[in-house]
C-alpha cells in the first residue's frame, strides 16, 4: 500500500519576509493535514528547492506524492515550470508517483477570504465611506499568459458585485497592462471618495511592496481621496482549506488542470506562436538563490543572454516567444520611462 505525502510547491522570492510567510503557510497546511507527511520547496530564489522538498518526503518512506502548487492562477510556472521539475524528479526515482494538483484558481472560498481582507481595511479606516462611493482596485501579479490575467478580471467582478462597490478596476504589478501606477492614475479621475487597493496575492514580496508604494504615492498626491491598502490573502484559513481541497481532488479523481484556454495547447488570440511550446522549466539557474546565505542549487550554464532581476517587470519570458503586450504604453514600457 502506498504511503502518501503532500508537497506544497512555492514560487520563491528574494524577499525574506515572503519566504517566512510561505513557511508559516506550509505549517498551517501541515496542521490541517495531520494524516500526511508534508514538505515544501521553491521553484526559484529560495531554499529548499523543489527537489530538496521531494527528497525529504522520500526519506520518510513516501512513494506517492500529492504536489499542490501554491499559486493562485495557472500561467507558465504552473503549466510548464513546476510540472517539468516534478516529471523529471519522478523519472529519476523509479517506484515514485507524483500527482500534480490544479492551481488554487478562482474559488469561492478564496473570494470570501479576499472579501474579509477588504472589509478589514475598511473597518480600520479613520472615516466611514459608503461602498457605493468607493472604488475597488484589484491588483494581480501579471503574467504573459492571458488566461491567468483574465482570471484577475473575474475576481474583480465577483468582488465588485458581491460587496457592492460603486466601481471596480483591475491592475497588475508587472509584465502586462495596465500596471498599478497607470491604473491608479485612471481610477482617481472617476470621482470616487475612496479607493481600496487590494493585492490579490498570497504572500508579500517585491511586487506587493511595489503596489503599496504606488498607493502611498497616489495618496500623497491626492489627499482629497481616501486611499486604503487592503492586506493580501496570506495564510487565511480559507486559503488553507482550498489547498486541502486541491489535494483531495487528486484522491477523488477530480483533478482538472487549467488547459481549456491554455496558450501552449490551443490557439489563443494574439498568442498563436506559443502552441506546442515544450514543457520545460526555465528557472534552474535561480533555484535556491536570493535569500539569506542560500547557495545556488546548481551552476547556471546556457548560452542565452538575459537579465533576471526577476520581479517579472520585464516583457519577456525566458527565451520564449516575445510577449505581444510588452510595448503597451500602460505596461512594462511605462516603468522603463521612469527608470524603474
Amino acid at each position: 500500500m502506498s504511503k502518501i505525502g503532500v508537497m506544497v510547491c512555492g514560487h520563491g522570492s528574494r524577499d525574506e519576509g515572503a519566504v517566512a510567510e510561505f513557511g508559516r503557510f506550509v505549517a498551517a497546511v501541515e496542521k490541517r493535514l495531520p494524516q500526511y507527511p508534508v514538505s515544501s520547496g521553491f521553484l526559484e530564489f529560495a531554499r529548499p528547492v523543489l527537489r530538496e522538498g521531494l527528497d525529504r518526503l522520500r526519506a520518510q518512506g513516501v512513494d506517492r506524492i500529492l504536489a499542490v502548487p501554491g499559486l493562485l492562477f495557472a500561467a507558465g510556472h504552473a503549466k510548464n515550470d513546476m510540472p517539468s521539475v516534478l516529471n523529471t524528479y519522478q523519472a529519476q526515482h523509479p517506484g515514485l508517483t507524483i500527482d500534480y494538483a490544479r492551481e488554487l484558481a478562482v474559488d469561492l472560498k478564496l473570494l470570501r477570504a479576499a472579501g474579509e481582507r477588504i472589509a478589514a481595511a475598511e473597518a480600520a479606516a479613520k472615516t466611514t465611506v459608503p461602498r457605493h462611493e468607493t472604488l475597488l482596485l484589484v491588483v494581480g501579479r501579471g503574467t504573459t499568459d492571458p488566461d491567468a490575467n483574465s482570471n484577475i478580471s473575474k475576481v474583480t467582478r465577483m468582488l465588485w458585485e458581491g460587496m457592492g462597490f460603486g466601481w471596480a478596476e483591475t491592475g497588475y504589478s508587472g509584465v502586462t497592462f495596465p500596471l498599478v501606477g497607470p491604473a491608479l492614475e485612471h481610477v482617481v479621475r472617476l470621482g470616487y471618495r475612496r479607493v481600496v487597493v487590494f493585492p490579490y496575492f498570497l504572500f508579500t514580496g517585491v511586487l506587493v511592496k511595489r503596489i503599496y508604494a504606488a498607493a502611498d504615492e497616489m495618496a500623497a498626491r491626492r489627499p482629497d481621496i481616501d486611499i486604503l491598502k487592503a492586506s493580501y490573502l496570506n495564510d487565511h484559513p480559507l486559503v488553507i482549506e482550498t489547498v486541502a481541497e486541491r489535494m483531495q481532488e487528486i484522491l477523488d479523481g477530480g483533478n482538472v488542470m487549467n488547459c481549456l484556454m491554455c496558450k501552449y495547447r490551443e490557439q489563443v488570440l494574439g498568442f498563436e506562436a506559443e502552441v506546442g511550446w515544450p514543457q520545460e522549466s526555465h528557472h534552474h539557474h535561480v533555484e535556491g538563490i536570493g535569500t539569506g546565505d542560500a547557495a545556488p542549487a546548481r551552476a547556471h550554464e546556457h548560452d542565452h543572454p538575459h537579465d533576471h532581476g526577476h520581479d517579472h517587470g520585464h516583457g519577456h519570458d525566458h527565451g520564449r516567444v516575445p510577449y505581444p503586450g510588452a510595448d503597451h504604453p500602460l505596461g512594462p514600457r511605462s516603468m522603463a520611462r521612469k527608470g524603474d
